[in-house]
């Protein structure tokens, strides 16, 4: 594997990690925009919120978009320094 392209993949990866971490992030605040909505007074059965499965779903997300950026960034990291190695031993 060429240098350039390890970059390339760890640099896409990071990418990838914010876009999916954005989205989680924008999922929850949607689900839980109306969190603070009194609750219901009347003697009917209350519903099983259906936002719940969404929200923990979406949690899940953003902590694996959060594992995926440290992988990236290990990707990265490992890169510069195998490309030090090879200057090093070059010069």
């Amino acid at each position: 594997m060429e240098i350039q392209s390890a970059f390339n993949a760890g640099v896409q990866g990071f990418q990838k990690a914010t876009e999916d971490a954005n989205q989680a992030a924008a999922d929850i605040a949607r689900n839980t925009a109306g969190i603070n909505e009194p609750l219901q007074t009347t003697n009917e059965p209350v519903a099983q919120n259906q936002s719940t499965p969404n929200l923990t779903q979406s949690i899940v997300d953003l902590k694996v978009a959060e594992y995926q950026a440290k992988g990236s960034a290990e990707v990265v990291k490992t890169a510069d320094e195998n490309l030090g190695t090879l200057l090093d031993v070059r010069v």
